[in-house]
């Protein structure tokens, strides 16, 4: 896994990149209320806001890591937004997005950099 400064983590599945939110990230929300997942098939840029999260506390927005196409989205989290709460670094995915260079992850911080930014 990689881990993105926005407390994003990015797993490679094939030739896929599957991203949700850190158990860090899941934490400073609070209660999740309500997930916006964006449209299949919607071409996105690095940095586009693509995910909405209503917490009780605030929303928050999950950017695009990476420009790619949107080819699956979790719907789970529409039936069960608490499922970040849950489970944010497993079950509580929010997008898989096909990218042309898997390599741009290597731009990620890893594991142990993730931790040291958030003083873990």
């Amino acid at each position: 896994m990689k881990y993105t400064e926005d407390h994003e983590w990015l797993r490679l599945d094939g030739d896929l990149i599957v991203v949700g939110i850190t158990d860090h990230a899941a934490t400073q929300l609070g209660d999740v209320v309500f997930v916006e997942l964006p449209e299949i098939e919607t071409q996105v840029a690095k940095g586009d806001e693509i995910v909405v999260i209503e917490s009780v506390k605030a929303a928050s927005d999950i950017l695009a890591p990476l420009d790619g196409e949107i080819v699956e989205v979790n719907d789970a989290l529409d039936a069960n937004p608490a499922l970040v709460n849950e489970d944010p670094m497993g079950d509580a995915w929010f997008f898989k997005l096909k990218v042309d260079d898997v390599r741009a992850l290597d731009d990620y911080m890893t594991e142990d950099e993730y931790k040291d930014h958030i003083g873990d």
